[in-house]
């Protein structure tokens, strides 16, 4: 089994989400269906089928979720200090066509969230600035043609 870094943060997020499936969502399924299979006949029972279905979602996602902690490396970035960007690191960017500044984060795939600026290592701009330094150069290769980037500074926080 391959191995995926992840932050604490998103190893936290995946152990309240893992919690909330096994202990609340599974109970109320389990509810659900008993209340359904009262009804009587199951074949012609939308309630029932619904609920099973249902069910059959929630285990596929508790194991998709005990995969994934099971095969988390977990990185506490607090503790990174290096002088190339490397995962977890806050990147400042620029992008001198459009004359604009950017600032995202470098985390796992699970946590990425365009949104908040968070991109996953495996991402195109990810890779591409992996091992960069400040003053550095980035091209990512866009569906629309080649963005480059400069990069302005990085921390770990």
């Amino acid at each position: 089994m391959s191995q995926h870094p992840m932050t604490v943060i998103g190893k936290q997020d995946l152990d309240k989400e893992l919690a909330q499936l096994i202990k609340v969502d599974r109970e109320e399924i389990k509810t659900a269906i008993a209340e359904a299979r009262a009804h009587g006949d199951l074949k012609e029972n939308s309630e029932y089928h619904s609920a099973k279905e249902k069910q059959s979602h929630i285990e596929g996602r508790i194991s998709e979720l005990q995969g994934k902690i099971g095969s988390a490396v977990v990185v506490d970035i607090s503790e990174i200090t290096n002088e190339k960007i490397v995962f977890g690191a806050t990147v400042k960017l620029f992008n001198d066509e459009k004359d604009e500044s950017r600032t995202i984060q470098i985390v796992g795939e699970d946590e990425a969230q365009f949104g908040q600026d968070k991109i996953s290592y495996n991402s195109p701009l990810g890779k591409a600035l992996i091992g960069k330094e400040e003053g550095d150069e980035v091209v990512v290769k866009a569906p629309k043609g080649d963005v480059i980037y400069e990069v302005e500074e990085f921390e770990y926080k």
